[in-house]
């Protein structure tokens, strides 16, 4: 398939995995996150490094470290949505927490993040009430 859409993709959480594998990840007992309308962009991104030697002026640049990025998750806000539950205890929670998601084309990535914020908005009375999730990607990424 060249292209797809991203409608049928979903996310969901779950506790943390006995091991950061692959395996580990498959093995956790995930609850699907409801009414999610945006689950944003993630992966490898490296930081840029640079060398300025006088003698020629140019700047070098090399990879450095890297980040798997940030999800910034959208949702509908649903108090009594299990995986939404387990988002908002996870962001009281300073441990990592196993998120698998997966595309329309059943494509699956599994991982582990922390939440950092789980936040309401209200809106106008015109919207929805809504949430906004910051999940901090702190392991590697895994597709299967």
């Amino acid at each position: 398939m060249a292209s797809m859409t991203s409608a049928g993709s979903s996310i969901a959480i779950g506790l943390a995995p006995s091991t950061n594998t692959l395996a580990g990840l498959q093995a956790v007992s995930y609850s699907p996150i409801g009414e999610v309308t945006n689950i944003g962009s993630f992966g490898k991104k490296f930081n840029t490094v640079t060398h300025n030697p006088l003698a020629n002026r140019q700047t070098i640049k090399r990879k450095g470290s890297y980040d798997n990025g940030t999800i910034n998750l959208e949702a509908a806000y649903d108090n009594t949505d299990a995986g939404q539950i387990l988002l908002r205890t996870a962001s009281d929670s300073d441990d990592s927490y196993s998120i698998r998601v997966v595309l329309q084309d059943n494509t699956t990535f599994y991982f582990t993040a922390q939440v950092f914020s789980f936040d309401i908005n209200v809106g106008g009375v015109d919207d929805i009430t809504s949430i906004a999730c910051d999940l901090e990607i702190d392991g590697t990424i895994f597709e299967a």
